[in-house]
């Protein structure tokens, strides 16, 4: 009885109102909204943001002398946790329906919540690699759970070496009939899940009408049916292919309230295109907190 009620209180614990992805100025400010609105938040962030890179911003209200990004990122992250906000520092790997919500799902646990908000700037990132651009739609794909279909009962590679990559590549296992992680030179520290791992640099792709072939510097080959790109973490883009979310020219689509098309989601910052201005991010995080809060309180009616 004690462990089944520790097991229980570990899953309550687990349950938010509201989850945000990314910590800069659009995510930090939706949770300071929706902190101040009574909701329980968590915000899971890993990794840096293009704030940090700023050297200085001298065009921000309230600095007279200017301030430099690593600063700014580290004060708002100070004030939501001096307000009680949650911290997790975390690769989310995917974000999934559940019944009354969204699981969001790390390497390490798994998060409940009835509203997410998306604000991990736009990271589209592609492996420098000949061949790479030819042959997009015709046999590399960016979204195992999008594309993984058209490769059942064939030979796929995932291009990666974080988590990423090995979350795509297990969302592909149950499809597909050989699977390997190509790493381009990266190394990793352990084999998981038994997954084939291949850590040769790659010199080209080849195909003649879609992909054929991966070619290594040292002039190896194997024959491969697909390849999917999973660098870094998954971005917002990954996360809007999986949840259906409309994205227009690489940006997530939203309304004036910063609400996707998908109910419960919305999406703010960079994500959303437009001036990629701190300002303009912390204006739409604290549209998209509010609106997070109030379709939460709607649903708990």
């Amino acid at each position: 009885m004690e462990v089944k009620m520790k097991n229980l209180f570990e899953y309550l614990k687990e349950m938010y109102d509201i989850i945000i992805i990314g910590a800069g100025p659009a995510g930090i400010s939706a949770s300071l909204y929706a902190k101040r609105a009574n909701m329980n938040v968590l915000v899971i962030y890993k990794g840096t943001s293009n704030l940090e890179n700023a050297t200085k911003i001298e065009n921000y209200y309230g600095f007279p002398d200017g301030i430099t990004g690593q600063d700014l990122y580290n004060s708002g992250i100070m004030q939501a946790k001096n307000l009680g906000v949650d911290f997790r520092v975390s690769e989310v790997t995917s974000i999934e329906y559940q019944q009354d919500g969204f699981n969001v799902k790390t390497p390490e646990n798994e998060y409940n919540a009835k509203s997410v908000i998306i604000s991990t700037g736009n990271k589209k990132l592609k492996p420098n690699i000949k061949g790479i651009n030819e042959f997009e739609g015709k046999g590399i794909s960016y979204c195992a759970i999008c594309d993984g279909f058209f490769y059942r009962n064939k030979k796929v590679a995932v291009i990666g070496s974080g988590e990423f990559a090995f979350s795509e590549a297990k969302m592909l296992s149950n499809v597909v009939k050989d699977i390997t992680i190509l790493t381009n030179g990266e190394q990793i520290k352990s084999v998981r899940n038994n997954f084939k791992i291949n850590t040769k640099k790659i010199k080209k792709i080849v195909g003649s009408e879609k992909v054929e072939k991966i070619v290594f510097e040292d002039l190896t080959e194997i024959d491969i049916d697909g390849i999917f790109i999973a660098l870094g973490e998954a971005g917002a883009n990954d996360f809007a292919k999986t949840l259906g979310i409309i994205t227009e020219n690489d940006n997530i689509k939203v309304n004036e309230n910063m609400e996707t098309n998908v109910p419960g989601v919305f999406a703010c910052g960079n994500i959303t295109g437009g001036l990629l201005q701190v300002s303009k991010a912390v204006y739409e995080g604290s549209k998209a907190g509010l609106s997070a809060v109030k379709y939460v309180k709607e649903i708990k009616k």
